[in-house]
């Protein structure tokens, strides 16, 4: 069963970005609960903290590691990698959780929000990768994996302007996504690579999106019964619980009730 398929990451290190909050905090748990050790890192890590003493005292077996880093700073991503070598011997599973949206219309928006979605959800995601790559491929790891969170919008445009620039770098994951499952293939590793594509979580992502309207933020989360951070946490596992010949490409996920 599931918890058999996944007692082969017993012991073994993960990589989760954005871990604080969200999505990345309810698989940072799910990872520590089946036994691995977990790296979680985000800009600050109070939140993070709090969750591996949660983890502990809930005796999971494995082990919440809280990491500070910036990811739109290529020096801070480049020194946690070198960390984990350094303490962990390397990683094992990368997830690319951290992700963001800044409501900026094509039309008349920040070039700033514009560069921040770039640097986090496209730049932070390829660097992430290639170095989790380069750390597996010196241990001689074959068995790795790199699970990017997309989205939904990853895959359609839908027409609310403040979201068009966050679905354009989206998209990038798409492929980028795609591209490093056909680079694995190139370089004869049985590393896998999925992604993973909800619809509307309910997290605290559209209170940053609508960060100077709470209103439009909580209305978004109360108009239908929402996908929950735990239901993409089983997601991952269920990814990284699939037997080694069978890579799951993505994981396209909605709300029953979501219109869009």
């Amino acid at each position: 069963g599931r918890a058999g398929a996944m007692e082969r990451w017993n012991g073994r290190v993960a990589l989760v970005t954005g871990a604080s909050v969200g999505i990345g905090a309810a698989v940072a748990r799910a990872l520590v609960q089946h036994g691995m050790k977990v790296v979680g890192c985000a800009r600050s890590v109070d939140k993070i903290e709090k969750l591996a003493a949660e983890c502990q005292s809930a005796g999971y077996p494995g082990t919440l590691i809280p990491y500070k880093c910036d990811l739109s700073n290529e020096e801070e991503i480049l020194s946690m990698f070198s960390a984990i070598k350094t303490l962990h011997q390397g990683v094992d599973v990368c997830i690319n959780n951290a992700g963001l949206a800044r409501p900026e219309p094509l039309l008349s928006g920040k070039t700033e929000g514009w560069r921040t979605m770039i640097d986090v959800n496209v730049m932070a995601v390829s660097i992430c990768t290639r170095e989790a790559y380069q750390s597996m491929k010196e241990r001689n790891i074959d068995d790795g994996h790199i699970i990017n969170i997309n989205s939904m919008n990853g895959h359609s445009v839908v027409p609310q302007s403040v979201v068009h620039f966050y679905s354009a770098t989206k998209y990038a994951v798409t492929a980028l996504t795609e591209g490093l499952r056909q680079e694995l293939r190139e370089a004869k590793t049985h590393i896998r690579a999925t992604c993973i594509s909800p619809g509307l979580v309910e997290t605290g992502f559209a209170f940053k999106l609508h960060d100077n309207d709470p209103e439009r933020a909580a209305a978004t989360y109360e108009s239908i019964r929402c996908l929950k951070a735990e239901d993409m946490a089983n997601a991952v596992i269920y990814v990284l619980s699939a037997p080694p010949h069978v890579q799951i490409g993505d994981i396209q996920m909605r709300p029953t009730e979501q219109i869009s």
